[in-house]
């Protein structure tokens, strides 16, 4: 149970919700955001943290998850369950991604590495089963590539009738197009028309620009008229009934696309469920990666949750104060705007002029105490201390810890990563019920205390082992003795049902109440009182004094007043609230130095484990060492005998001949000074190591010299071979540019060994026919122009010899490339595409045509701002072989296509 019914709103949890749902991709997410919601089950919200942990693992990884095309296209996707309804063509294009999206984050999480047992293990489990059973089409996604193309438009070959009809309208469009331009051209020669004046399109239809005085001398239908009237538009008569002819295609054109999309729409019919069910999961991993999101904001953690309710949270932060602080603080003080507390309401400019020059002082020394940043708080509730009661100074940050406590636990209970440390813990509660703010009702006829005794009822009826209760100035809003009384009251209440609950109040008798009281504890708001400043630290275990009468005196209250104040309540009460703040003084200094031996504690200990882990290693290297030389002393030996028995064998089977005995003693005297030299390198090496035994580790200092000695010398080794390789290889273009110089201005004959300017296959020249050559280049004919072609010297032959020989193509690789040639298409559509993407099918386009010996080709990249255009011109401008390029005549597509000559 969560109660009030405004309880989001009074803790905070309205602006999360606001901010988890700025971060999700699609509608998808945010309807999960929106029906996001309260749960009092433990492996429910542990499976939330591990989902978000998992997913923040995959954020951190080198792998990236698939995050484009979130399409919504549900409703589309539902509309034809009906028979004879289809999907539009741009909504057929979302589902193919959005599907395509789906397969991915499917394959994704089902990736993991095969078990001794033989199963999978998962790399992200709580992800994967999500996605387990979750159905995928990837036959919908292929028939849907097949009738529309990467730019969401229909294809020609979408289906044979289709082809024809579109076939038949560019072959009519070229022809009104022809026709148009020569009567432009007899309008241009008769002085009807202007001499720059191009056709243009009215209302679909090819026209004429003509000045108005001279339409009558042109037979055809005036269309419309510029909004200077200087310009009227005349489509000749002898293209109208073409061009209603176009019409009638479009017509057709547009119910063969109906077509295609409805019998379509019969083969996703069946799969709408599945399709339908398939879109949870998007929606589900748009949730868990805005929820990833927001907790890389709030430098949040996921904690194990308990199933038994308590909470143990070190550095508790609330989030979006923080956030706050951090807005305010990069801002100067705006004293137009002050801020009310440590909270982050703020005063309206009406609010602000009603104000009197007091009032704004006091809430400038309010903002001006507050912190850059909020200060983590240490918060426990446990089975012994289940009900805390917080006391301190006013603006001292009890509300802020009580808002804390229930923004953190219903964050965490609705699946939200809460920002605290990582060695922090907590439970579940079944109920949170809050008690913040004036509830005065005029429609209700409640008073402020009213409303708060209202909410006591429904506290006490429905309190339990399980509900955590949080309460604001409790008791406050009455006569402060019967307010108190009624407190305390209440207070027990709550302590016989063993509640939870987080309380602030000012009450000396509710401080009191934990002394007689177990499972009671008190909790201080600490203040500075030197420097007369709130610190927003939680300190448990003592009460906190108000410090009424020092903060009275800072505001700069008489002191005769003060005196009196003093004198009405008692000089009791005064020095009681004296000694209370001596004993929290003299806690803090204690806590502090109690923190600073435990940070040190920490940092030996620390730096013991890595002395033990280096000490381990080295032991680790000495045995490894001792090990390899022990087995390189038994290879010697080896050899050693095999070496002697060899020398008596050739010996005997020499007969002892002088010399050959002669020869192989020295041999083996040979090898006797080889190991004599290695032993006394051994000998100085372990001579070395004797004298270090004592500490029982290596010198670092002598380990690193040898360590920065070997990688000197191979350093050493590397550069001499690059040095010598690089005056290679400098020597033999030396010697190729000569030998080009030599032969560059030769005639090209048939049985020349030749290659294409600015490439490197070497072909050979067949046959010779005017200025064109046919070449054959590794078993591919193909004619080009002789100007293109130069000499090889014979160097370069074998190299390429060599290195056909070397790749050894096989039957399949040359029919690949046979079958590549025959595919190629003349004409390459960029329109759309980004710069980046449109250049690199250029670069490929261009080296196929090369390749196939094309003479000319065209590149459709549009008008728009021309920068597309610019930058393939650029890039045509670097390649050799480009020898010309320029738009396309106007009726073909004027500037909006580049014809390259190759």
């Amino acid at each position: 149970m969560i109660y009030p019914k405004n309880f989001e709103q009074k803790i905070g949890f309205t602006e999360v919700r606001s901010l988890l749902r700025a971060r999700c991709l699609s509608p998808l997410g945010k309807e999960q955001v929106d029906a996001m919601a309260f749960s009092t089950d433990a492996t429910q919200v542990n499976t939330w943290m591990e989902e978000i942990r998992e997913f923040r693992r995959i954020q951190e990884g080198q792998d990236d998850f698939p995050l484009d095309n979130f399409f919504d296209v549900r409703e589309s996707v539902a509309r034809i369950r009906l028979e004879g309804t289809h999907m539009e063509v741009d909504e057929l294009f979302d589902l193919k991604r959005s599907l395509e999206t789906i397969i991915a984050i499917v394959n994704f999480l089902s990736r993991g590495e095969d078990t001794e047992q033989g199963e999978i293990r998962h790399y992200y489990p709580a992800l994967y089963n999500l996605a387990d059973g979750v159905a995928t089409f990837p036959l919908l996604v292929q028939r849907i590539s097949q009738i529309i193309d990467k730019f969401g438009k229909m294809r020609d070959n979408a289906s044979p009738e289709l082809l024809q009809i579109r076939r038949e309208l560019a072959h009519l469009e070229g022809s009104i197009s022809r026709t148009l331009y020569g009567i432009l051209r007899a309008a241009q020669g008769e002085g009807l028309v202007e001499k720059d004046v191009t056709p243009t399109l009215r209302d679909g239809r090819l026209v004429i620009p003509v000045a108005p005085g001279l339409k009558r001398k042109i037979s055809g239908i005036v269309h419309d008229e510029s909004a200077t009237g200087r310009t009227v538009y005349i489509e000749p008569t002898e293209v109208v009934e073409a061009n209603n002819k176009i019409r009638e295609l479009e017509n057709e054109e547009r119910r063969e696309i109906i077509r295609i999309l409805t019998d379509f729409a019969k083969k996703v019919r069946p799969n709408v469920r599945e399709i339908l069910d398939s879109y949870h999961l998007m929606a589900t991993i748009d949730f868990i990666r805005a929820k990833a999101e927001l907790a890389r904001l709030f430098k949040s953690y996921e904690p194990q949750v308990a199933e038994t309710p308590h909470i143990d949270w070190i550095r508790a932060i609330h989030p979006l104060l923080q956030l706050s602080l951090e807005r305010k603080h990069h801002d100067k003080l705006n004293a137009s705007l002050p801020v009310r507390s440590s909270e982050t309401d703020k005063v309206s400019n009406e609010d602000v002029n009603s104000q009197d020059d007091e009032t704004l002082l006091e809430e400038e020394n309010e903002t001006r105490n507050l912190p850059s940043s909020v200060v983590p708080l240490d918060i426990q509730l446990t089975k012994d201390k289940h009900l805390l009661i917080i006391s301190g100074p006013n603006a001292g940050g009890k509300s802020v810890c009580l808002k804390t406590v229930g923004l953190l636990q219903y964050m965490l209970q609705c699946g939200l990563s809460i920002p605290v440390g990582d060695r922090s813990t907590t439970g579940i509660f079944t109920d949170i019920m809050i008690d913040i703010g004036d509830e005065q009702s005029i429609e209700n006829d409640l008073s402020t205390y009213s409303s708060h005794l209202m909410n006591m009822k429904m506290m006490m009826r429905r309190a339990s082992d399980r509900t955590l209760i949080l309460i604001d100035e409790f008791g406050t809003g009455t006569e402060p003795q019967i307010g108190g009384a009624i407190a305390e009251s209440v207070l027990r209440q709550f302590w016989k049902k063993h509640a939870w609950a987080v309380i602030t109040t000012h009450y000396q008798n509710l401080k009191h109440f934990a002394e007689d009281h177990p499972g009671t504890a008190n909790g201080a708001m600490l203040y500075d009182r030197h420097e007369m400043r709130p610190l927003f630290q939680l300190a448990i275990g003592r009460p906190g004094s108000s410090f009424a009468i020092e903060i009275a005196r800072k505001t700069g209250i008489p002191e005769e007043v003060i005196r009196d104040a003093a004198e009405i309540v008692g000089s009791d009460y005064i020095q009681s609230d004296k000694y209370l703040q001596d004993i929290v003084r003299d806690k803090r200094y204690w806590e502090n130095k109690r923190q600073t031996i435990h940070s040190h504690e920490k940092e030996l200990e620390k730096r013991i484990s890595q002395y033990e882990k280096d000490i381990a290693a080295l032991e680790k290297s000495r045995k490894e060492i001792l090990n390899r030389a022990k087995t390189q002393a038994e290879e010697i030996i080896k050899e050693s005998n095999r070496r002697i028995e060899n020398a008596i064998r050739e010996i005997r089977e020499k007969q002892a001949e002088k010399e050959e005995t002669k020869r192989i003693r020295q041999e083996l005297a040979a090898y006797e000074a080889g190991l004599t030299n290695a032993e006394k390198v051994d000998k100085a090496d372990t001579s070395n190591r004797k004298k270090l035994k004592s500490s029982g580790l290596l010198s670092d200092d002598d380990f690193q010299k040898k360590v920065d000695k070997i990688k000197s010398r191979k350093e050493r080794h590397e550069q001499h071979l690059k040095e010598k390789a690089g005056k290679q290889q400098a020597a033999a273009e030396a010697l190729k540019n000569a030998v080009r110089k030599q032969q560059g201005g030769g005639v090209i004959m048939a049985g020349d060994s030749v290659r294409i300017k600015g490439l490197t296959s070497v072909g050979k020249v067949e046959s010779i026919e005017g200025k064109q050559a046919t070449v054959i280049f590794g078993g591919m004919r193909t004619k080009m122009a002789v100007s293109r072609l130069e000499h090889v010297d014979a160097a370069t032959i074998q190299s390429e010899q060599q290195q056909f020989q070397a790749y050894n193509y096989s039957r399949e690789t040359r029919e690949t490339i046979d079958k590549h040639r025959n595919q190629f298409r003349q004409e390459l559509d960029v329109r759309g595409m980004r710069a980046d993407e449109a250049l690199n099918q250029v670069q490929h386009f261009i080296d196929d045509a090369i390749l196939v010996g094309a003479s000319q080709v065209r590149i459709l990249h549009g008008k728009g701002n021309g920068i597309l255009r610019q930058l393939i011109r650029q890039y045509l401008g670097s390649v050799p072989n480009v020898t010309n390029y320029r738009d396309e005549h106007v009726q073909f597509g004027g500037a909006g296509i580049t014809v390259v000559e190759l």
